[in-house]
């Protein structure tokens, strides 16, 4: 597609106008790859007292064993001070750390600096998140991916994006779509278009620039059509399941599997391009892995190698973080193979998300949805919706209507 067709292309920023900006934890062990060692390491928190206590937790100028902050939206997390706290760890629920790698993260408000409640309060049965890759120029991947789980909207390259939930409100209800957009899309292409469809296309066709995410738009009906078919192809590959559907597989005789065990504490990870072999260690052995699963990125950065190393990497002595497997948990292996099948099956669909990019024909332009009154976006539509009816407790218990 040419530069200039590029830079007249909507910003995702203005199709999805309400974004949130990924949360800041401010400190690492409330968030890990297995749930087991996070429930250990709040006990060790609370177990500890005063200055230990202090020292495992990690205080910020935001976040100290003395503040007060109300629930995070549907979970019941406590509100009392954690200098106080003594019961058992909130069940940690499943967040997606950067691309492709989810992770555990224990749901409670007192632990996390900059939470985003707003993001929690409409995540659920029904949303779908579009986060946002950090622009790094030149780099290769996509731009946008998607997640059904709460995404922290974390890059690898450190250059964090936005979260655009699908619907401002909790059940999937109430679009975040510019207003007009989706009834001028409708009449230009002839076919009802929906949100989710929306949603699709801009999976399937995003890319990256420094003002953002751009989604080029086309005119054409057939063209719309196949974008969006791949766009839920993509959207069922990156969400391997948690949507809805089956797991992503590739056929029998590609398949990853185990060919020689891994380690029990694997520091090393190799690849061996003649025999497609993921080495794992002295020992391990994963194959056939396609070099394009080896080599996939997002913002420039390697996502295997990236995963291996957020479960490897060691962590200093004496701290929560350092409460981890002591050996290679058998569910990791699972996750790494099917990391390497939903990264093959992405490689595989890049050919033909290039090839919809520069079949879009007469491209709708931001300069044409300006014409059509459906730009510039209403201040109210950056805004999250008002929840007036929903109960949340607040500090110390003390409840509030939002």
């Amino acid at each position: 597609m040419p530069d200039v067709t590029h830079d007249e292309a909507p910003l995702l920023a203005d199709l999805m106008p309400w974004s949130v900006a990924p949360l800041r934890p401010g400190r690492g062990w409330p968030m890990g790859p297995d749930s087991a060692s996070l429930k250990a390491r709040w006990n060790a928190l609370v177990r500890a007292a005063g200055q230990d206590r202090e020292a495992l937790f990690c205080p910020t100028r935001t976040r100290t064993l003395h503040t007060a902050v109300a629930q995070l939206p549907g979970h019941p997390g406590g509100t009392g001070r954690l200098a106080r706290e003594s019961g058992p760890c909130p069940e940690p629920v499943r967040v997606l750390h950067g691309p492709y790698d989810e992770q555990w993260l224990i749901p409670d408000h007192r632990l996390l600096d900059v939470a985003r409640p707003e993001l929690w309060r409409v995540a659920g049965e029904g949303q779908l998140f579009a986060v946002e890759q950090g622009h790094v120029p030149g780099a290769a991947g996509p731009a946008v991916l998607a997640s059904a789980v709460l995404p922290d909207g974390r890059s690898p390259a450190g250059r964090p994006g936005r979260v655009r939930p699908l619907f401002r409100r909790p059940g999937g209800l109430e679009p975040n779509v510019t207003p007009g957009l989706l009834a001028h899309l409708s009449e230009t292409l002839g076919q009802d278009v929906t949100a989710p469809a929306l949603f699709a296309w801009a999976l399937a066709t995003g890319t990256g620039s420094p003002a953002g995410c751009r989604v080029p738009l086309t005119r054409d009906a057939d063209v719309w059509a196949r974008g969006v078919e791949l766009g839920r192809r993509l959207l069922r590959l990156q969400l391997r399941g948690n949507g809805g559907g089956d797991r992503p597989k590739l056929p029998g005789g590609r398949r990853p599997y185990v060919r020689s065990p891994l380690p029990a504490r694997p520091r090393t990870l190799a690849y061996d391009a003649d025999e497609e072999a993921l080495l794992v260690g002295d020992e391990g052995v994963i194959s056939p892995v396609p070099r394009q699963a080896w080599e996939y990125e997002v913002s420039g950065v390697r996502i295997v190698e990236r995963w291996f190393a957020l479960r490897t990497e060691p962590a200093e002595a004496g701290t929560l973080e350092a409460i981890r497997p002591t050996v290679w948990p058998q569910p990791w292996t699972s996750e790494l193979l099917e990391l390497i099948t939903v990264l093959a099956l992405a490689a595989e669909l890049a050919p033909r998300q290039e090839e919809l990019r520069s079949a879009l024909g007469a491209p709708l332009t931001e300069d044409g949805l300006r014409r059509a009154g459906v730009l510039p976006v209403p201040e109210a539509a950056r805004r999250p919706a008002s929840v007036l009816d929903h109960r949340e407790e607040g500090p110390e218990g003390q409840f509030a209507l939002l």
